[in-house]
């Protein structure tokens, strides 16, 4: 599905394009103005009211006439506009960074954070200025739990291959004494290109915390006249394994196929790679909050 990135309609757009303001108060009513904050509106049936990404998205822009000049755009809302996965870090306001010694604050909608600021922190995507990618993952990872900044740099390393780990290590060096720059060194740390998904990056966590060996990511076995990729592979065990969510079986499902088509091709798949050998593990997202009996099962696929 492809969503809109048409910016919010504005009060004094509306007002300038000849609405009266009786006429606005009432497509509110109605529901045919949907409010993202105050002067700010979607249209009825945007499908961005449906998408918290895409909501937060526009509530940036809705936001930034009302930021003062200098403000950059940082931590989740940046992440969102650098087109990352954020997965479990909330929604509710809109970050913003000022290169000031004091100031921060939480109000209703804008996270006003204070901290140094150099021009090579920051990039424009649009229009809209926001902290580099580097400086984005450093700033999310001092401020979230582990496995928050763990899919947010995953995110990172996959979808920008100009990510170098030379920019993420003179980020955490600039973070040097601030608050959470140790987790963030950490969870920077664990960061991989290769693992495709939030589910598949904490997968990665739960194998390393079961003090299983580490998988080769996207590990890919040779068929007769195909390769099956698959998501986790230990090559010395000669076993690999797959993280099922939504993306397989649900609403992303490929055009013209149904999850049934997609479950059996899944299942044909396997019995390929069973077939030469391999061990073979697969779990779900129901089962990465108590990961024992995945772990024991991943370990007796281990040839």
């Amino acid at each position: 599905m492809t969503i809109s990135t048409q910016p919010p309609l504005l009060r004094p757009h509306l007002l300038a394009r000849g609405y009266s303001s009786d006429e606005v108060q009432r497509a509110r009513r109605t529901g045919e103005l949907v409010p993202v904050r105050r002067g700010a509106y979607l249209g009825r049936g945007d499908e961005r009211l449906d998408v918290p990404a895409a909501l937060h998205a526009v509530l940036v822009r809705a936001t930034l006439p009302t930021l003062a000049p200098g403000t950059v755009v940082s931590h989740v809302s940046a992440a969102l506009l650098h087109g990352l996965d954020v997965w479990g870090i909330p929604l509710d306001h809109v970050h913003v960074t000022r290169s000031e010694r004091s100031g921060g604050r939480i109000g209703s909608v804008v996270h006003r954070h204070v901290a140094p600021l150099e021009p090579t922190e920051i990039t424009s995507l649009d229009g809209v200025l926001v902290t580099s990618l580097a400086r984005t993952i450093t700033d999310i990872a001092r401020s979230v739990p582990f496995e928050q900044a763990v899919v947010v740099a995953d995110s990172a390393l996959n979808t920008h291959s100009d990510l170098t780990s030379s920019a993420l290590d003179a980020a955490l060096r600039r973070a040097t004494g601030w608050p959470g720059a140790p987790a963030a060194r950490r969870a920077i740390g664990f960061a991989r290109r290769g693992a495709m998904s939030p589910g598949e990056s904490l997968s990665r966590i739960a194998i390393a915390r079961a003090g299983l060996p580490v998988p080769q990511l996207q590990y890919p076995v040779r068929l007769a006249g195909s390769v099956a990729v698959t998501d986790f592979g230990w090559v010395a065990q000669r076993a690999v394994g797959e993280f099922d969510g939504e993306v397989k079986y649900g609403r992303l499902v490929p055009p013209g196929r149904t999850p049934g088509d997609v479950v059996f091709a899944e299942k044909v798949r396997e019995d390929a790679v069973r077939a030469l050998g391999y061990g073979f593990a697969r779990w779900t997202w129901d089962e990465l909050d108590d990961f024992a009996p995945v772990a024991a099962r991943i370990a007796r696929s281990f040839r």
